[in-house]
């Protein structure tokens, strides 16, 4: 999951916009590190059952910062209810075909595909912003997809249901990216946290728990691991948005592809091939021509608008 990213009011300095830059990089450290532990527990466990764990840590999380600012009463009061609740049930859609393709596939490839989670916003925001897309992120987008073939070519990545699980997984955080561009016109931010956290943890509960099976002791040192880069991941991803511009610290996010590259090696000794490399260095370059669009874009809307949000 990630928090949703908004513009704040007023200058910042140099200093905190490195500083948000610094943490924006931890923050692709630990989320990182929170992947391959999901990947390790995933090879004994059912990820529901892991997602459930996950999802607790991150609804405490969630709904701690949202009572801060304002009473569980009014943060339930919606102007959009069922689009706020459609967004909890892609969110946890995201995170469950994430999960479902993180047994098989390795981190980097994973990761990649996860990526083009940009592009498809980019599509969406025709029909469901009334946004106009220029020829740019046309190419973007067209680019973008060609290098997401390249990795699932003939002899490379095997198109496998994990892989269309990770196909879906971008597909449920672009819709949802959507959604939540549409009702922050509407709600809080802290309104839109608290029905994330609340759907999320009610259907990942209602699932998870029929597929819980014991952990071994060490297992619990892995949970243990998994709940705090949750909770310590989005704590630092929110100070990092609120210390520097959303749409300064969103290519530091494709830090994660090389990052869960080496991950996937020195953990699961996962090599990359030459040629899948190149089709992540394709959708990243892409990714980035959007994020440039967007703040460009971002920086004629009102300052209440949110742009396209960083995603763990």
């Amino acid at each position: 999951m990630t928090a949703t990213a908004q513009p704040t009011q007023g200058m910042r300095g140099t200093d905190n916009i490195a500083l948000g830059i610094t943490l924006s990089v931890i923050v692709v450290v630990v989320f990182g590190i929170q992947d391959a532990t999901s990947k390790v527990l995933a090879q004994t466990h059912s990820p529901f059952q892991v997602i459930m764990i996950r999802y607790w840590a991150f609804a405490a999380f969630s709904l701690v910062v949202a009572l801060r600012q304002a009473p569980a009463r009014a943060l339930l009061r919606s102007n959009a209810p069922v689009r706020q609740v459609l967004r909890g049930v892609l969110l946890i859609g995201d995170i469950w075909t994430f999960g479902l393709a993180i047994r098989t596939v390795p981190l980097a490839e994973l990761q990649a595909i996860s990526q083009i989670y940009p592009l498809l916003v980019t599509l969406l925001a025709v029909p469901f912003l009334g946004e106009t897309v220029g020829i740019f992120r046309i190419a973007a987008v067209v680019v973008g997809f060609a290098g997401a073939l390249v990795i699932v070519r003939p002899g490379g990545l095997p198109v496998t249901t994990d892989v269309i699980f990770g196909a879906g997984s971008a597909t449920c955080y672009a819709v949802y990216i959507v959604l939540t561009r549409q009702v922050s016109r509407r709600d809080s931010t802290a309104t839109s946290m608290v029905y994330v956290g609340v759907v999320g943890l009610i259907l990942s509960t209602a699932v998870g728990i029929f597929y819980w099976t014991p952990f071994a002791p060490q297992e619990w040192l892995l949970i243990g691991v998994l709940m705090v880069t949750m909770v310590a991941g989005h704590g630092l991803m929110m100070r990092a948005l609120a210390l520097a511009p959303a749409s300064v610290l969103q290519p530091f996010n494709y830090l994660s592809l090389p990052w869960n590259i080496t991950l996937s090696f020195v953990v699961f000794g996962h090599l990359i091939d030459p040629i899948s490399l190149v089709g992540v260095a394709i959708i990243a370059g892409a990714g980035l021509v959007v994020m440039a669009r967007e703040r460009h874009k971002a920086a004629v809307r009102p300052a209440n608008a949110e742009v396209l949000a960083p995603r763990e």
